[in-house]
């Protein structure tokens, strides 16, 4: 999985230095630089890619809120801040979520989250439906267990410790190794077709020798897979 890369914007330096810990949790997220003002953070995204930016709102010279008005193509923003009083002003600018210092690692695991959702792809094949009530699987994500219809899964993407779970209409991150999951779905309908890929043989639209295709989503199959892999869409 390419990496999300975030910037951190704040005037104080112990505020950065937490992000910077939260982030080095997710292996799926870098830091790409550190801004402590508006103006510095304007150089950084004139400069570079990001993905992502953590913004404070009381900053020296101009606020978060006022510099992000300021931006014609903004990266997806994060506001971070020690005053509930700002939260309607970021979210009508269309912010992923709102975090109030001092940021908990739980706290910031759900903006991510938020951030996968509105991020990922949405698939384009419809679940397809089974007698009788559907089979589910239930994940811890965060403070919150989450039931799944697995025929509303499209496939799951393994990121080390985590894993992401790609449905029909959403994006689950959860701690999971991918390999408990392939336990746990083997006799679902499911296939392991990477060392970093599950998908559901149900959502499969079509395959070649090197990948799956899910809609219009292209998975790779890892060369170890491609023998079983090849059986079991071919059958």
């Amino acid at each position: 999985m390419k990496k999300i890369r975030c910037l951190l914007v704040d005037d104080e330096p112990l505020a950065i230095s937490l992000l910077q810990k939260h982030v080095g949790q997710l292996d799926f997220l870098e830091v790409t630089g550190t801004c402590p003002n508006a103006l510095k953070a304007l150089e950084a995204l004139k400069n570079k890619d990001i993905d992502l930016m953590f913004l404070d709102i009381r900053m020296p010279a101009i606020s978060g809120i006022d510099f992000l008005k300021t931006l014609r193509h903004p990266p997806k923003v994060i506001i971070t801040t020690a005053y509930r009083e700002y939260a309607l002003d970021g979210y009508d600018l269309d912010i992923v979520d709102y975090l109030l210092k001092p940021i908990t690692f739980d706290r910031f695991f759900k903006a991510i989250e938020r951030y996968l959702r509105q991020d990922k792809q949405p698939g384009t094949v419809p679940a397809v439906p089974g007698a009788g009530e559907p089979s589910g699987i239930s994940v811890k994500s965060g403070y919150r267990t989450i039931r799944i219809s697995t025929d509303d899964i499209l496939y799951i993407e393994s990121l080390k410790d985590y894993i992401k779970i790609i449905t029909t209409d959403d994006a689950i991150l959860a701690k999971y190794r991918i390999g408990d999951m392939e336990n746990e779905l083997s006799a679902k309908g499911f296939l392991r077709i990477h060392r970093s890929f599950i998908v559901n043989l149900k959502q499969v639209s079509a395959f070649t020798a090197s990948d799956v295709e899910i809609g219009k989503i292209e998975l790779p199959i890892g060369d170890s897979y491609k023998a079983l892999v090849t059986k079991r869409l071919k059958g």
